[in-house]
Parts: C-alpha cells; sequence; structure tokens
C-alpha cells in the first residue's frame, strides 16, 4: 500500500481509502467487519463514512453505516489504527424524506453540533479525524447538476458560520481536521479565505467525484487541491460500478446498484457507454480488468490523496484493493486521454 499526506497534517492516509455506504443497506454488519478486517490487512487505514449513510438514505437505516464501524472498533480495538472520516449532511429542508435528520438537516451551527454528537456515539469513539461538509448549504452545482442558475436567495447558512462550528470542534478536540465534499472552485476558496483571515480551521481535504466518465475536478478544483494542500479524496471511481464494465450491453446483474436502486442514472446515458465500452477496449489491450484500469488511473493522480472504493463483495473489494499495485504507462493513459478527448465527461 502506498500512503499520502492528508493535506498539510501529520497523517499518513492510504491511497486507496474504504467506502462504506453500502453497510446497513446491501451489506449487512458482520459483512462490514469482514471488509474492515481484509482492508486493514492490506495496508488501509483511512475509512470514510457519514451519518446519513447508507445510501439511498432512509429513516430507517440512516446512521446504520457509522453503527458498523463503531461495532467493529469495539470488537477490534483498532480504533487508533484508524484515519476516520465521516460527513454532516448539507441543506435538505425541501426533501420531505429527510425530515427525519433534525427535521432536515442543515449546515448552522446547532446542527454542526447536533451531528458530531450523533456521529460519535454511533462511532463508539470520542473523535473524528476528519470531519467533512457532505455539500453545500446554498443552491449550486453538485450531485451531478450541470449549468448555473445564480441564486443568492437560496444561500442559507453562511459558510463563515459552518466553519465557526467546525472550528469550535476542533478547538474541542472533538475534531482534529476539516474538508469539503462535493464543492466548487468558489466554495472551496471561500473556506480557505475564512480560515486565513478569521484564523479559523483550514480545510485539508476535497471529497468529489472523480472517475473516467466524470473528470471535471481537473479544471480548477485540481491546481487548488495541489497548492492549497487540501488534495482530493476521490468517491465514485468506479462511476457507480459501470466502470468495471458489469452494465455493457445493458445488463443489469441481479444485486448491482443499478438493479435495485434505479434512482442511479448519473452514469446511464448512450455517451457513458460508448466511452465506458472505449475504456474497456484498452484495458482488454493491455490486459488489465476495466475496474483496475480506472481505479489505477486515479490514484496516479498528482492531485488525489485517496481514491475511495467501496464493495459488496469480498471479491469485488479484493480487485479493488489490487488495483494499487498497478501503474499505468504514458502510452495506456495516453490512450486513455484520446478517449476522454472524444468523450469529454460524457458525466455530470
Amino acid at each position: 500500500m502506498q500512503y499520502k499526506k492528508l493535506g498539510h497534517t501529520n497523517l499518513d492516509v492510504s491511497l486507496i481509502g474504504l467506502g462504506t455506504m453500502t453497510w446497513g443497506q446491501q451489506n449487512n454488519v458482520e459483512e462490514a467487519c469482514e471488509q474492515m478486517d481484509y482492508a486493514v490487512s492490506k495496508g488501509i487505514n483511512f475509512f470514510d463514512v457519514a451519518e446519513m449513510y447508507p445510501v439511498p438514505p432512509t429513516a430507517k437505516t440512516q446512521g446504520a453505516t457509522e453503527s458498523c464501524i463503531g461495532e467493529w472498533f469495539n470488537r477490534t480495538g483498532k480504533r487508533s489504527d484508524i484515519v476516520l472520516a465521516t460527513k454532516v449532511a448539507g441543506r435538505a429542508d425541501q426533501v420531505p424524506d429527510w425530515k427525519h435528520m433534525r427535521g432536515g438537516p442543515r449546515l448552522s451551527r446547532d446542527h454542526i453540533r447536533r451531528a458530531i454528537e450523533g456521529s460519535l456515539e454511533r462511532l463508539q469513539t470520542d473523535y473524528v479525524d476528519l470531519y467533512q461538509v457532505h455539500w453545500p448549504e446554498r443552491g449550486t452545482n453538485y450531485f451531478g447538476q450541470r449549468g448555473y442558475s445564480h441564486k443568492p436567495e437560496a444561500d442559507g447558512i453562511a459558510i463563515e458560520e459552518t466553519l465557526d462550528a467546525l472550528s469550535e470542534l476542533v478547538a474541542e478536540g472533538l475534531v482534529k481536521h476539516v474538508g469539503v465534499s462535493n464543492e466548487t472552485p468558489w466554495g472551496v476558496m471561500e473556506y480557505l479565505r475564512l480560515a486565513r483571515e478569521r484564523d479559523m480551521a483550514k480545510v485539508v481535504s476535497i471529497q468529489n467525484v472523480y472517475n473516467l466518465l466524470s473528470r471535471q475536478f481537473e479544471t480548477g478544483l485540481a491546481e487548488m487541491a495541489i497548492r492549497e494542500e487540501a488534495g482530493l479524496l476521490a468517491y465514485s471511481p468506479l462511476a457507480f460500478g459501470v466502470l468495471s464494465g458489469k452494465y455493457i450491453g445493458g445488463k443489469k446483474p441481479a444485486g448491482s446498484r443499478m438493479e435495485l436502486f434505479t434512482r442511479f442514472s448519473r452514469y446511464d446515458s448512450a455517451q457513458s457507454t460508448a466511452a465506458t465500452e472505449a475504456y474497456k477496449a484498452v484495458a482488454d489491450k493491455h490486459g488489465y480488468s476495466l475496474t483496475q484500469m480506472s481505479l489505477a488511473f486515479v490514484c496516479q493522480q498528482a492531485f488525489v490523496t485517496s481514491c475511495l472504493i467501496g464493495a459488496t463483495t469480498m471479491e469485488q473489494l479484493k480487485e479493488n484493493i489490487a488495483a494499487v499495485e498497478l501503474t499505468l504507462s504514458e502510452d495506456v493513459m495516453a490512450e486513455i486521454n484520446a478517449i476522454h478527448n472524444q468523450y469529454p465527461d460524457p458525466a455530470p
């Protein structure tokens, strides 16, 4: 396993991080513990979770993923071996199904305080290493939104209040470091500006989507990640499993995410399918699995701190983790970029 510094901190995190959002829904606690045991045996020391997990979010299952991790900590006593990241849910006050989370989650001081207290209890720990804002409070581009419509009236809680609340948690030792997720260049710069000018906690990471079908992070945010020491924690590196190739030809294997949850349509387009088939041809040509080539591509980016994999089976987990051993040559990267130029960011 390879390791990188988490931003400007003294924490070393594994280049492959363990994503967890299926635990408590597609995976039970025993399967989750088996995954954690195996991941740690292969050198993974970075777990990423969120208060809203598992996905898709429901009132019945909310928090179950954090509880799985808490149970593993209780069984193994390995809390100090893990760099633990979780997230506070952003604004969802117009979504009726989210009322179970504090009446509709917000990024105010009160909500953040209640959110971290709930997470710590479920995780069976007294601190988290990285506490992330899951998505912005304001209306902007995230979760696959294209285009931009400026609506100042929808800004909601100011970033200043959110960061001030997070800084209080850092001062109290409940949180060691803070990060953002699903953010835009302006949002990241506002967090950084406030940290400098108001002596607040500095963002050390950006957790955004990044994969062969969605490379928008490279424009604007990649330079920021490097220059500001706030590296990318790349989520969905396999594009909801599309870049495993298992959906090629219109297939929807039983038990797969696309078969179980029709809401996941972000990568379900003719352009995404054509690009995936082209990437698979490159992988086949060089004797790689499409899964491992896709993950290796993410891991080789200079702005990536950790590539967050997720799996529902041990076979998938083993293949995903093994991708860290693969280094793509300049010729392979050139072939990948040629396809990207032909199908630029087919998924938002």
